[in-house]
């Protein structure tokens, strides 16, 4: 006689587990088993903490071609600390790439890794982070998915060279095609350059977005420590990932979840960090879009504060002098923490099961270095790298980079306006030896933000007119509802709150009108009275668009700049009447 199967005790043996409903428990977990032997797996395999892996190689995604040899170090520590590690893809997404933009596309990642997250029979989840938007959108889901989690990502690049100057992306990419234009080199050195500006693997070494989230995120506690800036080349990065490996699976058995170390405390540790090492304006929304998924609420103003009472330390890249290369010999994040730990929270926990303070116990200064992590006492500016403006023209927020300015005469600036009504008349006419055009003006993009482009591109850096940049004009003051890449510089204000395409004050701005910037004084200011003001608004008429698909669902979902972009649905707050009211 046959013995009927024990029902219980299947559904005991993998009860974590997650799985397809079939209305009969013990039938999932034996079918579920039949299937997983497959891999050679036996049924005590599945007993361990199962780890996935969020694969997001890409051929397509540069910044991620190099991951496979790091997953499976990852794999070995898994093993190694008794988990079971599966891998899984996510979407990828890389810079320069996707079109219109990354940033249309990294809510679409977020609701993959969440969706898959939780669906899928695993305990615990290593996040493979490394160009711009991945990494903020890896964490977003992780934070909903609320499952044991921790971020590795694939590195920077090592630093370009051309006849002995040090190169890096993509702030030289940027810096010589304006040089280019400018006719001040040959189109001969320009393609030479073009061959060392990316030389070795990983994303990009200055401090631009990837390198500004990975440093945010090791701040937040999401990140082992120092894992922000190894190059992607070094040895040390494989050791990271064994050792990321093996703490995946610690973190399940003592069921450490992102809501446990993504406190508010800790993301106020990410962002004095931000400001002290000059990072990119994009993670003000990555930040403000990760909190939202844990219900934690970081306005515009406590970035303001936090920049102004913290000292910029990092000499970095486009504010500085150095690259990620440089700040990791310098010791990386961990020291930026220990010069900054009297600003911190340091009796938050983070992915080691330990506090900062914790990390910290053990890390030393080495005066060597000084020129590139400076101390609190003696930094590189007094105050941090991103200002906060208000104002008529941007009633719910705009922000600038202060320290990447290069004509700081720009940073108090009256200017008659030159509008462009999109990305493509930009694009059409920014460069006519007819546009009336001198460098006191102020360059005004409209239509270019979350709703607007779709996506909020990267096009905030408005290229100086041709004709300026051959008269030796390198920098203007120029403002629009959408980004710029962490690697870009210049008098450049962004993501005007509201933007033009649901009928925020850019919208209205016309040619010829006075715009003045105090980014002393945090103002942005469209000079017509309030009357006028009233009645443009009034009259202003908003752009029809005709969607189908994810764009339709992100142009009637999606967030402003202030509010981090993320779609109104993925918050937790949205089934709440009062909130949707």
């Amino acid at each position: 006689m046959v013995k009927a199967p024990d029902n219980k005790r299947m559904v005991k043996t993998l009860s974590k587990k997650s799985g397809t409903a079939y209305g009969d428990a013990g039938f999932s977990e034996f079918i579920k088993m039949a299937f997983r032997r497959h891999l050679g797996h036996d049924e005590s395999d599945y007993k361990k903490p199962v780890i996935g892996i969020a694969n997001t190689f890409s051929e397509v995604n540069r910044c991620h071609s190099h991951v496979k040899p790091m997953i499976e170090v990852l794999k070995q520590g898994v093993i190694m600390a008794g988990g079971t590690p599966l891998e899984f893809p996510i979407i990828s997404l890389g810079e320069m790439f996707i079109s219109p933009t990354t940033m249309l596309y990294r809510n679409l990642v977020a609701m993959d890794a969440e969706e898959m997250i939780k669906a899928q029979p695993i305990d615990g989840v290593v996040l493979i982070g490394g160009c711009d938007k991945m990494t903020p959108a890896l964490l977003m889901g992780a934070a909903s998915a609320n499952k044991p989690s921790i971020l590795f990502t694939g590195g920077p690049m090592n630093n370009g060279e051309y006849k002995g100057r040090t190169l890096g992306a993509c702030s030289d990419c940027r810096f010589f095609w304006q040089e280019f234009k400018a006719g001040t080199i040959t189109e001969e050195e320009v393609n030479e350059i073009n061959e060392e500006l990316a030389p070795t693997a990983g994303h990009c070494m200055v401090m631009g977005s990837a390198s500004t989230i990975a440093s945010c995120s090791e701040a937040l506690g999401m990140m082992m420590p120092g894992g922000a800036t190894i190059p992607a080349t070094e040895n040390k990065r494989m050791h990271l990932a064994r050792e990321t490996g093996k703490q995946i699976v610690r973190l399940v058995e003592q069921d450490i979840k992102p809501s446990d170390i993504m406190t508010k405390e800790n993301f106020e540790n990410a962002i004095k960090v931000l400001m002290a090492i000059g990072g990119s304006t994009n993670a003000v929304i990555h930040l403000i879009a990760i909190a939202k998924r844990l219900d934690i609420h970081l306005d515009l103003q406590l970035f303001d504060e936090i920049s102004k009472e913290t000292p910029l330390i990092a000499n970095m890249r486009p504010a500085g002098n150095y690259q990620m290369e440089d700040l990791y010999r310098a010791g990386g994040i961990p020291v930026v923490l220990k010069e900054l730990q009297n600003q911190l929270h340091t009796n938050q926990i983070t992915v080691t099961g330990k506090t900062h303070e914790e990390n910290l116990l053990h890390v030393e200064i080495d005066e060597v270095y000084r020129d590139i992590i400076k101390s609190v006492d003696d930094p590189v500016y007094a105050d941090g790298g991103i200002a906060v403006l208000k104002g008529n023209l941007s009633p719910n927020g705009s922000i600038i980079k202060p320290k990447a300015v290069i004509n700081q005469k720009l940073l108090k600036h009256k200017g008659q306006a030159i509008v462009f009504e999109s990305i493509e008349d930009m694009e059409e006419r920014v460069n006519d030896p007819n546009l009336q055009v001198s460098e006191d003006n102020v360059l005004v993009l409209k239509n270019a933000g979350p709703i607007g482009a779709p996506g909020m591109p990267e096009a905030g850096m408005i290229p100086i007119p041709q004709k300026l940049l051959k008269q030796g004009v390198r920098d203007m003051l120029r403002l629009s509802d959408c980004r710029m890449s962490g690697t870009a510089f210049g008098a450049v204000v962004l993501h005007v709150a509201p933007e033009a395409a649901v009928g925020g004050p850019i919208g209205i701005i016309q040619d010829g009108d006075w715009i003045e910037l105090n980014v002393e004084e945090r103002e942005l200011s469209l000079l017509i009275s309030d009357d006028e003001l009233r009645e443009r608004l009034a009259t202003f008429e908003r752009n029809e668009y005709k969607d189908r698909g994810y764009s339709w669902l992100y142009r009637n979902h999606v967030l402003q700049a202030d509010e981090g972009c993320d779609f109104d649905f993925m918050l937790p707050t949205f089934n709440k009447r009062e909130e949707r009211d």
